[in-house]
């Protein structure tokens, strides 16, 4: 695995991922966020990135007055097809037009606008299995917005999981150094402690195993399964969750042929700079604070467990910073890559992906 980045981009960070045969497709999110300011600077640094070309899904009139306002050289230009976009991605941005009934008023999200911004997503996931699209990137949402709209599902995650008729989505947060799986993910502590069980240890290092083949081209993945008690519970003395619900799994995982280790002291599973490719963790915040800090603005959140390939920036919409035009594109930019390496390596295995078995 690479070092921690520099901050220098590098010739092979230039060259980027290989060619694909077709384009990796960006939904708009919320769009009172910053979704189509960063979508816009990451176009504006294609070749610097080493961007494949991606197809927005939005309104062609807000991207427009996006970069009218900031005065970013963006040519955005609607397009009928997604096969369109490959050829027109060097000159322009090309948009497959999903128009708003609301015009976005940045930092305030509109419930007229919540229909728009679930179809992007539903039309996202149409042309990934259609083969139209490699790869889908979705922008970050506004849950309450889609709420107040009648959304009927707990996030983004959970409404992907029902478009691909998935019943066990799995989180990744990866970065050049580090990819981690909470087992469980947005519940109280408590509530993750009673959730958690040998079950649900073993269907989500199972589906992570199966996707970091799959997806990422590792032939035989290393996960490191964290304990959840501090020092994995030193023999019980600081609970006994580690031996009668984490070794066991971990024991289940290695019967299948699953490269996993521990139940080990959290602070050791820092995969992959410690040796492993994935560390498994109990519970949320586990996961998301070592990766948050090593590296805050170029992490990406990938959805693993679907027929199809998902990824998106590891943040959330910034109201406070929209419309300022100063939204770092880091993480979309780090998505959009992950998400064409990823199509990539499933193109090269030739395997349909979806739940590991």
């Amino acid at each position: 695995m690479p070092q921690l980045n520099s901050g220098k981009t590098t010739s092979a960070e230039r060259a980027g991922p290989p060619p694909l045969q077709a384009p990796l497709v960006l939904t708009m999110g919320e769009p009172a966020g910053i979704g189509g300011e960063i979508a816009l600077q990451a176009w504006l640094r294609r070749h610097e990135a080493g961007l494949n070309p991606f197809l927005m899904l939005d309104d062609p009139q807000r991207l427009q007055s996006i970069a009218r306002l900031h005065g970013w050289a963006v040519p955005v230009q609607a397009v009928a097809e997604p096969e369109a976009a490959i050829a027109l991605f060097d000159r322009a941005l090309p948009v497959l037009p999903v128009p708003l009934p609301a015009i976005p008023q940045p930092g305030i999200p509109d419930r007229l606008n919540a229909p728009a911004v679930l179809h992007a997503i539903e039309l996202a996931v149409t042309l990934c299995r259609n083969g139209k699209a490699a790869a889908m990137v979705t922008n970050p949402i506004h849950k309450a917005a889609l709420y107040d709209a009648g959304f009927g599902h707990p996030g983004h995650t959970e409404f992907l999981a029902a478009l691909c008729d998935t019943p066990r989505p799995v989180m990744m947060l990866a970065s050049e150094r580090l990819r981690v799986v909470p087992v469980t993910i947005h519940v109280a502590l408590k509530r993750a402690i009673e959730l958690l069980d040998a079950d649900l240890i073993v269907e989500t290092a199972r589906i992570t195993a199966h996707d970091l083949r799959e997806k990422f081209g590792i032939a035989r993945p290393r996960l490191a399964i964290a304990g959840l008690n501090p020092h994995a519970g030193e023999s019980g003395s600081m609970g006994k969750e580690d031996a009668t619900i984490v070794a066991p799994a971990v024991e289940r995982l290695r019967a299948e042929g699953i490269d996993a280790r521990g139940p080990l002291p959290p602070a050791q599973a820092r995969a992959p700079c410690a040796g492993y490719d994935a560390a498994i963790c109990m519970y949320h915040d586990q996961a998301l604070i070592p990766i948050k800090t090593l590296d805050f603005d170029s992490g990406v959140n990938v959805t693993l467990g679907l027929p199809v390939i998902r990824t998106s920036p590891d943040h959330g919409t910034a109201f406070d910073i929209a419309g300022k035009g100063i939204a770092r594109p880091d993480s979309l930019i780090a998505a959009l890559r992950m998400a064409a390496t990823m199509a990539a390596h499933r193109t090269v295995s030739g395997t349909d992906v979806g739940n590991a078995q």
